[in-house]
């Protein structure tokens, strides 16, 4: 093969914000599967907030990345060549080749693409990853029931914009949390919320206030920090708060909980959760999210960035802010 195979490595690990320097593009020929293997052509990347922990250099729920290694990631591909007896050329596929044009695997973790329905980036947003851990969060947490308030954070967002969508779906009151009128606009005029707080207007307190007269039922979290402490002001006894991720606190900020007082009178269930520990979860999840989209229940928007070499700008970007919806790479 005369292509050149381009890949991109941690170079260093960052010190607050991640920087672009912190990346190093490598390129390398294209590598042959052995016996039992596949070489995949990555065509779509998934950038997505988790990836900021992978950088450092302490301890978390997954092995980080080491300096010189291949930046993780979801992504989907199309076999270029096969070696693999359940893998034929041009068959495409779903896994985490990570960061990189071409990836040998084993044929583990590998998954050809289920549902012919669908756009084949939806398997890396509202069907894949983020749509699940949207769909464990509410279901196996937050367990909604008709009439039940449920709010979430980063609503514009992978996860956040599937898992307010999927409260609607319950019969539920949804209310969304997003940094910017336009966003806002979106969570309720495309999305379907209710409501949506613009955390970036000032007087999140008294915005909160009045978004949820009768309080909050349920908080899908997916940043932590201020607005989940004045999330936890508005919840209702017996309250239920999936919390999903820290991205308030991934770049060295804090992320404070002054409201404890609250979580001990009212009841809350507060449960931290990771969707790689209930892989058992992940087919029927898949089934059922697919579905929606298929029959325009489930909505999403994607910000695409053409080319690997774009993939770390449009990674910090993603952690500022700047992406409407799923953050993908045009790898291919």
């Amino acid at each position: 093969m005369s292509e050149k195979n381009l890949k991109i490595v941690l170079a260093s690990r960052p010190t607050g914000w991640v920087e672009e320097s912190n990346f190093r593009l490598v390129e390398e020929a294209v590598p042959a599967p052995a016996d039992g293997e596949v070489l995949v052509r990555v065509k779509w990347l998934s950038l997505d907030p988790y990836m900021r922990g992978r950088m450092n250099e302490g301890k978390s729920y997954a092995a980080r990345v080491e300096l010189g290694e291949t930046m993780v990631g979801g992504t989907v591909g199309e076999i270029a060549s096969s070696r693999h007896p359940g893998f034929a050329v041009g068959d495409k596929v779903l896994g985490t080749q990570g960061w990189q044009r071409f990836a040998i695997s084993s044929g583990q973790g590998l998954v050809k693409l289920p549902d012919p329905r669908l756009p084949e980036t939806a398997w890396l947003g509202a069907a894949g990853m983020p749509g699940i851990t949207a769909w464990m969060g509410l279901t196996q947490i937050g367990a909604p029931r008709a009439g039940e308030t449920v709010v979430v954070s980063s609503a514009s967002g992978a996860v956040g914009s599937v898992a307010g969508q999927l409260a609607r779906i319950a019969g539920c009151r949804a209310v969304g949390i997003a940094g910017g009128a336009a966003k806002c606009d979106y969570v309720v005029k495309e999305l379907g919320f209710d409501a949506c707080v613009d955390y970036k207007a000032g007087g999140l307190d008294a915005a909160l206030k009045s978004a949820l007269p009768a309080g909050a039922d349920i908080y899908f979290d997916n940043v932590g920090g201020e607005i989940l402490d004045a999330v936890i002001r508005r919840t209702n006894p017996g309250a239920r708060i999936a919390l999903c991720g820290l991205i308030a606190g991934y770049n060295g900020g804090e992320i404070p909980i002054r409201n404890v007082f609250n979580l001990l009178v009212n009841r809350i269930r507060l449960q931290g959760f990771i969707v790689s520990d209930r892989m058992d979860l992940w087919p029927g999840a898949m089934k059922e999210l697919a579905g929606h989209i298929a029959a325009g229940r489930l909505r999403y928007r994607e910000t695409i960035a053409e080319g690997l070499e774009a993939a770390p700008r449009a990674f910090i970007g993603m952690l500022k802010g700047e992406n409407l919806g799923k953050q993908l790479v045009r790898v291919a």
